[in-house]
């Protein structure tokens, strides 16, 4: 079994909110209910989240967008890219979690406890 964590962290690399998702599934799906009833000033993604309707869902509540365009796209949006080098505070997070060998390897059987232990990670991570 394949999952995804989708994960939103601030800019220390904190975790935020999370959502697991199938691994079959795309890159975007389940961002829009990440980001519902938060805050924040600027979202930085990689490559795999360059869509239309999501740069157009974080324009119209004001949130910058620091997401490069693929390289295949006709007409390729601009982004900050001194911003996106902050991006590693992200990257970062998740080379911490795979610390845990739980969660690296999916040990646990049901989404319920795999939440569970993501959550017990995030935690010692934080107080680290």
């Amino acid at each position: 079994m394949i999952t995804k964590i989708l994960a939103l962290t601030d800019e220390s690399g904190q975790l935020v909110r999370f959502s697991l998702m199938p691994g079959q599934r795309g890159e975007t799906t389940g961002v829009a209910a990440l980001i519902d009833s938060l805050s924040f000033g600027a979202v930085l993604d990689d490559k795999a989240y360059d869509a239309d309707w999501l740069r157009d869902i974080l324009r119209e509540r004001g949130i910058e967008v620091v997401i490069p365009a693929r390289a295949k796209r006709l007409n390729p949006a601009p982004h900050d890219a001194d911003k996106y080098k902050l991006l590693h505070f992200i990257e970062n997070f998740f080379q911490k979690l795979k610390e845990f060998k739980r969660i690296a390897t999916r040990t646990c059987k049901t989404d319920q406890r795999f939440t569970a232990m993501i959550q017990i990670a995030a935690t010692v991570i934080r107080t680290r």
